[in-house]
């Protein structure tokens, strides 16, 4: 198809709700216009292991998958136990960020992904959060390892007094996104879901004119930037405000199935999706 559109979803908060349910409005949407011939993947903040069951409950196999934020990104390999396998992988050193993060926030609790999709992490994080693969050590363990991401959650804060926090902090030297509660990402620097998503995009052959992504989180605000460029940036319609100002266009919540209306504008015999 040589009029294909690449389409970027992000998981929670816009094909998933934020308790974690997936309608089928979303599901039909989604397998109609990757039936139309167009490209529909994933572009998360989840860990790999996170990420594929959704590919699973969406019933789609796109050719590449976004994970933690843009520092890994899968291939489609058949032939692979979970049918992805590893093609592009961003690592750090945490050490220097994790000590100077400690000195800010002493109650906070501290995980570390590797390039497996381990977790390695301290003190208690919400059931779920860190997959199925994680492990409990003590916070110097912590610094030893090779990082695509760093994740730090300080329950005792407010959102707003976080936000405070991290920018007194002053970090350098790495990527970092604060979610919409008391949660930090920290990816090696220059890695977010729009740098993984150009180097896909050049893979497929895809014209930037052709890009649409869709979130609702400020680790989407790049991604939503880049695909505003030369295409469409969507923001969910819950999305905070700097959100959607990175976005050229706004979609329903999540709780309204945003992602569901926003794809129906998709036809077969149409050169180019409809817009809202």
């Amino acid at each position: 198809m040589t009029d294909r559109w690449l389409i970027a979803l992000d998981i929670d908060g816009t094909i998933l709700r934020e308790d974690g349910v997936l309608n089928e409005p979303v599901i039909r949407a989604v397998q109609e216009v990757r039936d139309a011939g167009h490209e529909v993947m994933l572009a998360t903040g989840r860990s790999v292991a996170m990420t594929v069951p959704i590919l699973e409950r969406l019933g789609i196999t796109p050719e590449y998958v976004v994970c933690s934020n843009g520092a890994i990104t899968l291939r489609r390999d058949p032939l692979h136990p979970s049918g992805y396998q590893r093609d592009f992988v961003e690592t750090f050193d945490p050490g220097e960020v994790l000590r100077t993060i400690r000195g800010n926030l002493e109650a906070a609790h501290y995980a570390v992904e590797d390039e497996t999709g381990k977790y390695r992490f301290t003190g208690e994080f919400p059931e779920g959060t860190l997959g199925s693969v994680s492990e409990r050590v003590e916070f110097d363990r912590l610094l030893e390892t090779p990082a695509t991401r760093v994740v730090v959650i300080s329950p005792e804060h407010k959102i707003e007094d976080f936000l405070s926090v991290v920018e007194k902090m002053g970090l350098h030297k790495v990527s970092y996104n604060v979610g919409w509660t008391a949660w930090l990402d920290i990816a090696p620097d220059g890695v977010n879901k729009a740098t993984a998503l150009e180097r896909v995009r050049e893979a497929l052959a895809v014209p930037r004119s052709r890009v649409m992504a869709v979130g609702d989180g400020r680790n989407d605000i790049d991604m939503l930037e880049w695909a505003s460029a030369h295409g469409r940036g969507v923001a969910m319609g819950q999305a905070p405000s700097e959100v959607m100002d990175a976005a050229n266009e706004v979609t329903g919540s999540d709780l309204n199935d945003g992602v569901a209306t926003l794809l129906s504008g998709f036809r077969r015999d149409r050169e180019e999706p409809a817009r809202l």
